[in-house]
Formats: C-alpha cells, sequence, structure tokens
C-alpha cells in the first residue's frame, strides 16, 4: 500500500481479520508518519495473553507509543462502552491515533455511536450462557430479532441478556444511540482485504509461530485461573491449549481445532466487515 496517499493529519482506523498483517501496517503507518497506536481488539485488552493473542512484542511495542494493549487483569469487567470512554480520553490529548484491531463492533462503537446500556449482571449472563441458541432467539422480543444475526450466538445472547437485564429490547436501545465520538469524513477508515485461501496458510504458521514465541507457558502460567467462562479465557487458541496442558487433547489436536476456530472467527470478521464498512477504503496488503 502507498503510505503517501495517508493524510497524516487524521486519524487513522485500520480494522482487518485475524492473522492479515494490520497490527504491522499501523507499526509502518507511525513509523512513517507519527501517531500513537491504539489498540481495538477485545482480547489484546489482557494482561494475561501476548503471545496467544499476537499483540504486538515488547521490541515492536518501543518503535512508538501504544495504548490500550494488556492493561486489564484477566477477570476484568470490559465492554465496547469501556473502550469507547478510554479512546475518548485518548482523543482528548490532540494525539494522532492510529486504531488497530479485528473487533468490528469497537469501530462502529466509535463511528456510529454506541447505546448507553446498563452493564449485564454476572447471574443474567450465567443464566443465558445455560440456554442453547434456539432457546435465545425464542425468548427475544421481535423487532430486535429482526435486526441482528440470528446466526451469531455472542450477539443473541447479548440482546436476550439486555432485554432480561433491563426489560427493554435492545433495538430500543439502540435507537437512543448518542452522536460517534469520530465520523468517517475525519479520519482515513481502512480495511484488509484478507481472502480466505490468502489467509488460512497465515493462519496455521501464525499459530506455529506462537508455539515457538512460548504461547504454551503462557497458558500453563494461567491454569490455575482459567475459567472459560471469562472473556478473556475465550480468546482463539486459549481453550484448545489449555485442552493440551491439562492432557485433554494432543498438541496436533489443538493445532487444528484452533486453526479451525481462527478461520471461523475470520469469516464472522469479514462478513461484519462486508455489512458494516461498505464505505470504508479496502486495501489489499503490498
Amino acid at each position: 500500500m502507498d503510505l503517501q496517499k495517508i493524510d497524516n493529519d487524521r486519524h487513522v482506523l485500520l480494522a482487518g481479520p485475524t492473522a492479515s498483517g494490520k497490527s504491522s501496517l499501523a507499526l509502518d503507518i507511525a513509523r512513517r508518519q507519527g501517531g500513537v497506536i491504539v489498540n481495538a481488539d477485545a482480547s489484546q485488552v489482557y494482561n494475561c495473553w501476548r503471545v496467544v493473542t499476537a499483540r504486538p512484542s515488547a521490541e515492536e511495542e518501543s518503535q512508538c507509543p501504544h495504548h490500550l494493549y494488556g492493561h486489564l487483569d484477566f477477570d476484568a469487567l470490559y465492554s465496547a462502552g469501556h473502550w469507547l470512554r478510554e479512546v475518548e480520553a485518548l482523543l482528548a490529548t490532540g494525539e494522532r491515533l492510529i486504531i488497530v484491531g479485528g473487533t468490528g463492533l469497537y469501530f462502529s462503537a466509535l463511528t456510529e455511536g454506541l447505546a448507553e446500556i446498563p452493564l449485564t449482571a454476572p447471574e443474567v449472563r450465567a443464566k443465558g450462557d445455560l440456554l442453547s441458541l434456539e432457546s435465545l432467539i425464542q425468548d427475544l422480543d421481535a423487532a430486535t430479532a429482526a435486526q441482528i444475526d440470528l446466526n451469531n450466538r455472542a450477539r443473541v445472547q447479548r440482546a436476550w441478556e439486555v432485554l432480561h437485564q433491563t426489560g427493554r429490547p435492545l433495538i430500543e436501545w439502540q435507537a437512543e444511540t448518542p452522536p460517534p465520538l469520530l465520523s468517517l469524513a475525519d479520519c482515513t477508515p481502512l480495511v484488509m482485504q484478507s481472502p480466505k485461501e490468502w489467509l488460512e496458510p497465515r493462519i496455521r504458521r501464525r499459530f506455529d509461530q506462537m508455539l515457538e514465541q512460548g504461547a504454551l507457558e503462557e497458558v500453563e502460567a494461567m491454569r490455575d485461573r482459567y475459567d472459560p467462562a471469562l472473556p478473556s479465557c475465550k480468546a482463539i487458541g486459549v481453550p484448545e491449549l489449555m485442552d493440551y496442558a491439562t492432557g485433554q487433547a494432543t498438541l496436533d489436536e489443538a493445532r487444528e481445532r484452533a486453526a479451525i476456530s481462527t478461520r471461523r472467527y475470520a469469516k464472522r470478521q469479514r462478513s461484519w466487515f462486508r455489512s458494516r464498512m461498505q464505505n470504508w477504503h479496502w486495501i489489499e496488503r503490498d
């Protein structure tokens, strides 16, 4: 990509599927044009996973300021609302932000606004965790069900939790969404083009690199604190490697299951980007 075409006076938003090379591109932009890098990946906010979630290395972080990486404990409550408030504080500094990640909801919240919905109580979430996708859908209000992806369990359960926590449908909360913090007109919004036939070999190579860089040691260090219900412990690769660490799977089985999980996640990411980021600039990595 020709970085000269990126306006160095504007913030940059850089979205892309897992393993697409977006973090290295963000670092290229920061080194050549200036700016600070801000994380927009929901798994990379936790301090227990650097290798498993492919956070920038310590050497990469030393090349320019990085924010919102590994700044939370493994059991911290965190949502798109928390992330948005932290980005608002960074915008207030006047620094040029290069916001990079694969969590589409974060980018949508930033550029479209986010409804101020109360946090879900742990007992409500725990109840939802026990229900099947079909049961969750059946218990939704019709208006919300017509507006969300019913094949996406996380989205369906979130809508179910909002309804049961607040007594109001998700769609009513969304109707009260405040203006966005950052409009697309005031930044350079980029999405990485990542065809699956190009991405899948990278996914497998990256997993093997993670093993070489200490992913198993990270998982072993978290074994006594591992809780599959925590968002931090749902990071792709963590459940699979934890099964290996506890003797429930061979390393080859863990590798294959992690590759499958990553491919499915990348597919969901690409679907989100296509549906919600049509007005962004779509790019291919040179």
